[in-house]
């Protein structure tokens, strides 16, 4: 065993998983049978949902993109950064600046096996275990302290993370106190499951159901509300396929924003 799994626990394969469930949605091999029959139950209520999960993959490429080209970051936080996928964080972001840093954060057993295979061993790079309920010992993590200075402008990435955290932990206030670390031209990237204004759909209690209600979809405004405090880039928010895209729908299982720090 290496010295990345010692103490890890046991991945139990017959217990579905939400991060292998949606490493299914982006067409990855890092899932057991349990996961692809929670996936297929979730496609059979919603088949859209591979391709919303697919443009929010892509969301998070541009949100990328967009921040070391246009606003001039150079170091980034992934906060529950899920299996690794294609074009990870640090691979966009050294496009534009080769020496681009980036932490990836998760308190998921099994992206961490993976992240700390795949990921923590390129220069630049590191992989936290962090929970974005602790937003302040994330950013007191020896691992991500080393890497990242909390002086200069940081991009974090909240994708499709906090859509698991429930009312009682208030994700609005772990959002601020997350800015409230960050220097001013900071940005914040979330992506977050939206109720799509019918929160009575009796499609949203049957995927929750799936995820043994630790799914939380939310409105607009109760999303928008994460941001408060920031300034909204445009176009604001909206559906993760139309975020600087033309000719897209806007109607999406996700909505994506990207806020900064005065």
């Amino acid at each position: 065993m290496s010295d990345d799994e010692a103490g890890v626990p046991e991945i139990d394969p017959k217990i579905a998983n939400a991060a292998r469930i949606y490493n299914y949605f982006l067409g990855g091999k890092d899932n057991f049978a349990a996961d692809r029959t929670a996936a297929k139950m979730v496609l059979s209520l919603a088949p859209e949902v591979r391709i919303a999960a697919l443009e929010n993959r892509d969301f998070l490429t541009r949100a990328v993109r967009f921040l070391a080209r246009e606003a001039g970051i150079r170091q980034f936080i992934d906060i529950g950064a899920g299996i690794p996928a294609a074009r990870p964080v640090h691979e966009v972001a050294r496009k534009v600046h080769r020496d681009a840093r980036v932490a990836y954060v998760d308190n998921d057993t099994v992206v961490l096996v993976h992240a700390r295979a795949l990921l923590g061993r390129s220069p630049g790079t590191a992989v936290v275990a962090g929970d974005v309920r602790a937003p302040e010992a994330i950013l007191d993590a020896p691992e991500l302290t080393k890497l990242i200075d909390l002086g200069l402008p940081v991009g974090v990435m909240l994708i499709a993370v906090l859509h698991f955290v429930p009312d009682a932990d208030d994700p609005a206030a772990l959002v601020r106190q997350l800015v409230d670390r960050l220097p001013s031209g900071s940005h914040v990237v979330i992506t977050h499951l939206s109720d799509g204004g019918v929160p009575d759909d009796p499609r949203i209690a049957h995927v929750r159901e799936v995820y043994q209600g630790g799914l939380f979809f939310r409105s607009r405004e109760r999303i928008q509300a994460l941001f408060d405090g920031l300034e909204l880039v445009e176009p604001g928010l909206v559906g993760v396929n139309s975020w600087r895209r033309a000719g897209s729908r806007e109607v999406s299982w996700w909505l994506a924003g990207i806020g900064r720090k005065p």
